[in-house]
């Protein structure tokens, strides 16, 4: 056995104990008539057996994902040792059939009645130890000790009382005729019987005392838990719910019903607590709670209310109705009345359960939808404020995020009260805003695993509807830079066109006019006349190239953009400065964008060198990242770098600027050990917002 519990672990060997016990009860109870076993008191041992089953399978199912588990443990031990009870049970009818009885009986005798009591155990155990296996800490610990001390009293003085006192004292009363032939007391203490009576009394009195601590600490344990472990401790709640249920119904019923509705309820409690430990989050218990109180108490009121009817009908009209019309009488009124009554009854309890707020279905759906008919971003905000306040019943709701200028967007529902919580708001790792809320609603500990789940989901909500007016605020900020930039541009060729290039090609033109006049009197003061258009010309192409070479450098298309980059740094280089420019990946193929943005950042961050740094040695490198699909612009000197409260001028910030324009990044930071480190990361793919500002400017 200890081999084999080794290999397999104590979870299995014990459910294979139990399992093994079961059938063996069940086929010695089939053999057992009915009266003989009313005569002993005892009800099938089969039963007790798929008792201990149950617990050893939860156990199991526990110790399988926590193998060190005390609960898990228990359980499996419970299980067996129940499974063995019930099977001493069966055996102890079948064998005092005979006479003599049955080899085996007394020692039966002595596992059912004498070692049985032990089963009281568990349920302090269960409720000391869920969820996490441990006792709870500091003075509570002691009281949990004394209370499980209290319970033990009763199984140890059953086992060391002479049988007929302990049989006295409990409710079968005495030992049956077919148990007296039995060798019942081989072991026991011999003390005076007045003195077993009130040791056993004292005992039984002492098992609902010693209950009260553990409920006091489940009820701790509760008021306490947050997040999952709140929702571990509904699945208990919700086993004492259905335990209740249980029991008394069963109770109603004649005979040996009373054993199946113990087997259910210990089945049922065995299954919630390995569900709360494995997986508390298996199904919305918080539902399943609220539903289980709302169909039991509609299970009992109508039972009553059947119960009147028919007591009123037989009462008021006596013999002149029959068995069946006043079964049909009562159908009726429980038809009419049961309706209403499950509709307030499940508003009440479920308010109880999942606190004062709309199903979550609901709300989620409801926002989804109002958010599709609103365009106007402060609106979409009021919505989800407006939801939220909906949900859970508050009477303010803040919802704050911060626009791209830095500045922060308030929509509030309500009034403001004295004191807020703020939650944040956070989009894919950045936080974007908050969710302000009054603080018995914002306070977790509060809030049951339901409401939980419910802000969580409505803050991504919040999330995502902040982030889509974040980027509407930024997509039109990009489109009015962007058409004052196309503005701006056309402006200044407008400008450059007509005060250069008009009034010089109109002089180029009248001189060749004068000089087809003056041709005819003097061929040398006509050349002389030529020569001077010509001049004219020479400096009007200049200015040509030079308005080209502001919209896209030529070297890019000559040379390409290292070599576009280089000839800049040879122009640039002043004395006692070497700069070096590197490639690293296939450079081929850069959008005409991409390639004029990084020409434009790295001859400026050359010009801050060369200006600024006081720098002997400069690298630009150029490196394309195929997976990221960026361009990574990189310019680092070894200069007198800055300070950090230095305020960036025109050049750093057309840097940001080109880089944003193809929604990039540009960063300028020290470098080590000294120095300056410009980087930009140019995306390669243009983006979706790209492709719209591109549209836009266009």
């Amino acid at each position: 056995m200890q081999i084999l519990t080794a290999r397999l672990g104590p979870g299995p060997v014990l459910f294979a104990i139990a399992a093994t016990a079961t059938p063996a009860a069940m086929l010695i109870d089939m053999e057992v008539p009915n009266a003989h076993r009313a005569v002993l008191g005892l009800q099938p041992g089969g039963f007790d057996a798929m008792t201990g089953v149950a617990l050893a399978t939860a156990g199991m199912v526990v110790l399988a994902r926590y193998p060190r588990h005390s609960l898990g443990l228990l359980m499996s031990a419970f299980g067996a040792w129940w499974a063995l009870d019930g099977t001493a049970s069966s055996w102890l009818a079948y064998a005092t059939m005979h006479d003599p009885a049955l080899p085996g009986a007394s020692a039966a005798f002595s596992v059912y009645q004498r070692f049985g009591a032990g089963l009281l155990l568990l349920l302090p155990l269960v409720l000391l130890l869920f969820p996490d296996g441990r006792l709870p800490s500091g003075w509570w610990r002691v009281v949990s000790l004394v209370s499980l001390g209290l319970t033990s009293l009763l199984p140890l003085a059953l086992i060391a009382a002479p049988s007929g006192i302990a049989q006295a004292t409990s409710e079968p009363g005495p030992i049956p005729a077919p148990l007296l032939a039995l060798n019942l007391d081989p072991l026991y203490f011999p003390l005076p019987d007045v003195v077993w009576t009130g040791v056993l009394l004292v005992a039984q009195l002492c098992v609902p005392l010693s209950l009260l601590a553990p409920f006091v600490v489940v009820v701790r344990r509760y008021r306490t838990e947050t997040g999952i472990g709140r929702m571990r401790m509904r699945w208990l709640l919700w086993a004492a719910v259905v335990d209740l249920l249980v029991m008394l119904t069963f109770r109603l019923l004649p005979g040996w019903f009373g054993s199946v509705g113990l087997t259910v309820a210990v089945a049922l409690t065995a299954g919630s607590v390995a569900i709360g430990i494995v997986r508390p989050d298996l199904v919305d218990v918080d539902r399943l709670l609220g539903g289980t109180l709302v169909y039991g108490i509609l299970l009992a009121l109508t039972f009553v209310l059947d119960l009147l009817v028919l007591g009123s009908a037989g009462r008021l009209l006596g013999s002149r109705l029959n068995e069946g019309e006043r079964l049909v009488i009562a159908v009726f009124a429980v038809a009419i009345v049961y309706a209403q009554l499950r509709h307030r009854m499940w508003r009440l309890v479920r308010r109880w359960v999942v606190g004062d707020r709309d199903d979550p279905y609901h709300v989620m759906s409801g926002l989804a939808e109002r958010l599709e008919r609103t365009d106007d971003s402060e609106a979409q905000l009021l919505t989800l404020a407006r939801a939220v306040a909906r949900a859970f019943r508050t009477p303010y709701v803040g919802v704050e995020i911060t626009d791209v200028s830095g500045e922060p967007l308030l929509v509030e529902d309500g009034e403001r009260p004295a004191e807020t919580r703020a939650l944040p708001i956070a989009y894919r790792g950045e936080t974007i805003g908050r969710l302000l809320l009054p603080p018995q609603v914002a306070r977790r500990s509060r809030l049951t695993s339901g409401d939980e789940r419910l802000l969580a989901d409505l803050i991504r909500q919040a999330a995502a509807a902040a982030r889509a007016v974040r980027l509407a605020e930024e997509l039109q900020r990009s489109r009015e830079r962007i058409v004052s930039a196309v503005e701006d541009e056309r402006r200044r060729l407008r400008r450059e066109l007509h005060d250069g290039l008009g009034p010089t090609l109109a002089a180029v033109a009248s001189r060749i006019d004068t000089a087809r006049i003056t041709a005819r009197r003097s061929g040398e003061d006509a050349d002389r006349i030529l020569g001077l258009a010509r001049q004219e010309l020479t400096g009007m192409l200049a200015e040509v190239r030079r308005l080209v070479h502001g919209l896209r450098p030529p070297a890019l298309d000559d040379v390409g953009l290292v070599g576009a980059i280089r000839q800049q740094a040879e122009r640039l280089r002043a004395p006692g400065l070497t700069v070096r420019v590197e490639e690293r990946g296939d450079l081929t193929g850069l959008p005409a964008a991409v390639e004029v943005a990084a020409y434009r950042i790295a001859s400026e961050a050359l010009t801050n060198v060369v200006r600024h740094a006081k720098a002997t040695e400069c690298v630009v490198s150029l490196t394309r990242d195929i997976e990221d699909g960026c361009l990574d612009v990189v310019v680092e000197d070894d200069g007198v770098g800055f300070a950090a409260e230095a305020v960036a001028g025109v050049g750093l910030v057309s840097l940001r600027e080109r880089a944003a324009e193809l929604g990039g990044s540009c960063a300028v930071t020290s470098a080590m050990p000294k120095g300056t480190r410009v980087r930009a990361r140019l995306p390669v793919a243009p983006s979706p917002v790209l492709a719209a500002k591109r549209e836009v400017a266009v």
